[in-house]
């Protein structure tokens, strides 16, 4: 059976022993509407409904699996920012050298939103580094960006990188992962079992 899973879940499923091709939910979004064969797929909420609209993947078997909050990436055992308010948010964005996330995650389109509330969208347009491809926390270990603002199920399980901490409060933005059957499975009573699975955690 075919998983196609966003980065998003991936620790989550891979505690569970569950297989899956895992990659950024806007390319598995364009690789499902492309044509490629699966049978169950892990996205946001958003581009599961959009794939539904279009016969890709069964209505009836949609079900939420998972929900995150951003964070911020930094080197293990660097000086931790003060990211308990807007300010200090702005402020930690502001005095570091450089700041990585994926273009085309989930977490990207609201980060733009966020600078121009910040008013720091063109500072963190010289200093930022956009990904494709990676992780975005594994630029900070690499050495390659000094902070990473990303999923936190995407930090906490890369190797020399730690949590700086949530986005604060009122600059949080959660995502919502749900699962759903390809339309076109191959493996059609596996794939129902395996969402129904993941709904019951």
């Amino acid at each position: 059976m075919k998983v196609l899973s966003s980065n998003g879940v991936r620790l989550a499923l891979e505690k569970e022993g569950i297989e899956a091709t895992f990659a950024t939910t806007s390319d598995l979004k364009a690789r499902i509407e492309a044509g490629e064969a699966f049978d169950v797929a892990i996205l946001t909420a958003a581009a599961i409904d959009e794939l539904v609209e279009k016969g890709r993947l069964l209505g009836d078997t949609c079900v939420e699996v998972g929900r995150s909050g951003a964070g911020v990436a930094m080197r293990e055992g660097a000086r931790r920012p003060d990211l308990s308010s807007a300010e200090g948010f702005r402020r930690a964005l502001l005095s570091a050298q450089s700041v990585a996330y994926v273009g085309s995650s989930a977490t990207a389109g609201n980060l733009r939103d966020i600078f121009k509330r910040l008013g720091i969208a063109r500072e963190m347009k010289a200093k930022s580094r956009i990904l494709t491809g990676v992780l975005a926390a594994e630029a900070v270990a690499k050495g390659e960006a000094e902070l990473a603002l990303t999923q936190i199920s995407e930090i906490v399980d890369v190797a020399g990188v730690e949590l700086a901490g949530p986005f604060p409060p009122e600059l949080q933005v959660y995502t919502v992962f749900t699962a759903a059957v390809s339309a076109g499975a191959r493996e059609p009573h596996a794939a129902r079992e395996l969402v129904e699975q993941l709904a019951a955690r």
